[in-house]
């Protein structure tokens, strides 16, 4: 990885508060960026901030991304603290677990909000300062937006909708120099799935992965920041989520076959 790539970058990182967005903030710490976290919880963004920057090269932003106006604020802030920006990492994200015909439509509209329109509100207002130095939009999705993953109707349709934005901004901007990079790690160990919303909209509480058997966060920051030192335009991450890809494109109807049987070896799985 070309480390002095990230000296003195401008990173935005949304949901940096635990997870993929805490150890990618990290990373690009340690490998000299100015490091913007962005989360809901300002107050764990300030406790954590020491681990990822000194100060003075680390700001923390109270932002909510399905907002508008917090998005458009992470930007000005942004900007007037450290005067531009480099790179946007889209990682804040929600997941679910539920069948569709349980399933409150608020739930997908509260998916759709943070995980998609997240994506787009914060790409939005960042988009004139990445183009003025030739940057980066980076969008955390998932295998499940190439390949959907049934009982979670509203998150591959979101990361499926994310993918299709970003790949259109990448064609907009070809003669622009703007680096467009759609990340798709495959399980991951984090927060996610205790968050995970069910059928009525609560939180599910528990995972039901085995998350020690999973991709660390760390690993998958090095994947990210290895992608953007190339300034690749596609990452699909784990030999699983890359076999996954290429049987969909080619054997569709066997894909889902062996998809519907891997999701009811789940835990608790709704299928039961």
């Amino acid at each position: 990885m070309k480390e002095a790539y990230f000296k003195d970058k401008v990173i935005i990182v949304t949901g940096a508060s635990s997870g993929i967005g805490l150890a990618s903030a990290r990373l690009f710490g340690s490998l000299g960026a100015r490091v913007v976290m962005a989360a809901r919880s300002y107050d764990k963004l300030c406790e954590l901030a020491p681990s990822v920057a000194p100060e003075g090269r680390v700001l923390c932003v109270k932002c909510d991304v399905s907002s508008e106006e917090d998005c458009k604020s992470l930007v000005e802030q942004t900007v007037q603290r450290f005067g531009g920006i480099d790179i946007l990492v889209n990682n804040a994200g929600l997941s679910m677990r539920a069948m569709f015909k349980d399933l409150d439509l608020s739930v997908i509209r509260r998916l759709m909000d943070v995980n998609f329109w997240g994506t787009v509100n914060c790409t939005k207002y960042a988009l004139p300062w990445l183009l003025e130095r030739k940057g980066q939009v980076v969008g955390v999705i998932s295998i499940a937006g190439y390949s959907a993953l049934p009982a979670r109707t509203g998150y591959s349709s979101s990361k499926y909708a994310i993918r299709g934005f970003l790949d259109t901004l990448r064609i907009e901007h070809l003669k622009d120099g703007l680096g467009v990079l759609v990340f798709a790690p495959g399980y991951t160990s984090s927060n996610v799935r205790n968050a995970a919303l069910t059928a009525d909209g609560s939180a599910q509480g528990e995972t039901p992965l085995d998350e020690d058997k999973l991709m660390s966060a760390e690993e998958c920051a090095r994947h990210l920041a290895r992608g953007l030192a190339a300034r690749r335009s596609q990452m699909i991450l784990t030999g699983l989520g890359k076999a996954t890809v290429w049987a969909h494109r080619l054997f569709p109807r066997l894909t889902d076959k062996l998809t519907y049987k891997y999701i009811a070896r789940e835990a608790d799985s709704p299928f039961k």
